[in-house]
């Protein structure tokens, strides 16, 4: 009853005008004239002068020229570059870092973090991110969230959740600096020590709904405590942890700075590596051997780098510590790990910098080594491949939804245009342009 009142309340967001939605009548037609379009980023090949045809929200077709005059709905991006939605594989809807944090995690509801994330969903899905990993939140708000977004009851990105990390008593994902009563009172459920009890963390996300486990493998820069970027969980814990996701169907994704937390956590079997900002040469080596993702988050170092180096820091001196440590090495990490041929996905950590700037990432990408079409694939058929939903999302092919963006001039000579979306659809709904 209580995810349910969430929703509802959420389902409000949508009734205001910024919200605005074109929607086609059930089997309608819908021709995007796209002047260039890059339909599957994985080729790279450019076409000119095509039409995507669109029914029930998915790609019917790709004509050449420019068709459906008269036959429907038509949308006229012929002077525009059109390419697949962006996938965002590593935010944080329900939140965005700032002087207020630590007074937010006692006086928000649940209900008000869902309706704070119904607000950055809109943002996020207006600055071209048609699908995004949410990992780490709130788990009644933020499933709550992702299922009204699913209904077509908000306006926002497709969200793959995770629910609360997985984290040790104490750890990152514990909460810190508060009185011991309200220490007790924020905890989350997911916080737990030896293996047994990191066990039943899992079971008990999965039973709330994550659509995958995210855990908290080593330290964090934003945790308000002095311990450290190295590992927290044990290596049985870590063990009991993977296995226990993989025997319920969900992939296993950590947050990880230190190197000993990369690989222990790499060593039991884990999925990817959110960060990254420590790996070794043995965790590289651990990567390609188990085709491991990293999800490396440059906009996230650069931002806590630049907040922690300003005359207006408003990080505690814990924090502040760790991202003066963490994030200048984070582009080199990514160097290495491209070159080494490390699978990437596009991921920011966005809730950390601001929603909307997720596109940012992008021009980080390039300068860790990146062509624009590569750091392009790693926000469209390389993300759906590391979330699982290449079918679904990534490349405009027949069958497939029909979410797509378009910008003016051309993302592979100057991959900065994806932060000027003028075009967003999803699932064949027009959410900005149009």
């Amino acid at each position: 009853m209580k995810t349910w009142i969430i929703a509802a309340c959420v389902a409000l967001i949508g009734l205001t005008p910024a919200a605005a939605q074109v929607e086609p009548a059930a089997d309608a037609l819908t021709f995007v004239q796209a002047g260039r379009l890059l339909a599957d980023p994985a080729t790279g090949q450019i076409s000119t002068a095509r039409t995507v045809v669109i029914q029930n929200g998915r790609v019917l077709r790709i004509d050449d020229g420019f068709t459906g005059d008269g036959q429907g709905r038509v949308v006229d991006l012929r002077d525009s570059f059109v390419l697949p939605g962006l996938i965002d594989s590593h935010v944080h809807l329900l939140g965005q870092q700032g002087p207020t944090n630590r007074i937010d995690a006692v006086t928000m509801t649940r209900s008000a973090q869902a309706l704070e994330g119904a607000y950055y969903a809109q943002i996020t899905l207006e600055a071209g991110f048609t699908t995004v990993a949410n990992l780490g939140a709130n788990s009644e708000a933020i499933f709550a969230l992702r299922d009204a977004v699913a209904r077509g009851r908000v306006p926002g990105p497709r969200i793959i959740a995770s629910g609360a990390g997985i984290s040790v008593h104490g750890g990152h994902g514990d909460s810190h600096g508060y009185r011991p009563e309200v220490l007790e009172i924020l905890r989350s459920e997911a916080v737990c020590s030896g293996a047994d009890d990191c066990r039943r963390a899992v079971r008990e996300q999965v039973r709330l709904g994550a659509d995958v486990i995210k855990i908290t493998a080593t330290g964090g820069v934003l945790s308000n405590t002095a311990a450290g970027l190295g590992q927290q969980f044990s290596n049985d814990e870590l063990q009991a942890i993977v296995e226990a996701a993989h025997s319920l169907g969900r992939r296993v994704t950590a947050h990880a700075h230190g190197a000993d937390g990369i690989n222990a956590f790499l060593r039991a079997g884990g999925d990817s590596i959110e960060h990254g900002t420590f790996l070794d040469a043995e965790g590289i080596r651990l990567m390609r051997q188990q085709n491991a993702w990293l999800v490396p988050t440059l906009l996230a170092g650069d931002f806590v780098a630049r907040i922690a180096s300003s005359p207006n820091n408003f990080l505690s001196p814990a924090q502040t510590a760790k991202a003066l440590e963490a994030g200048p090495l984070m582009l080199e990490m990514c160097r290495r790990a491209h070159e080494a041929g490390v699978p990437i996905a596009f991921g920011t950590d966005s809730g950390v910098s601001a929603h909307g700037d997720n596109a940012q990432e992008f021009a980080l990408l390039v300068q860790c080594g990146m062509t624009p079409l590569e750091a392009i694939q790693a926000a469209t058929v390389r993300a759906a491949e590391h979330l699982q939903i290449a079918n679904e999302v990534g490349a405009l092919r027949p069958g497939m939804g029909a979410d797509l963006i378009a910008v003016s001039g051309d993302p592979l000579a100057d991959v900065t245009v994806l932060q000027r979306v003028g075009f967003v659809m999803r699932a064949g709904r027009i959410y900005r342009g149009g």
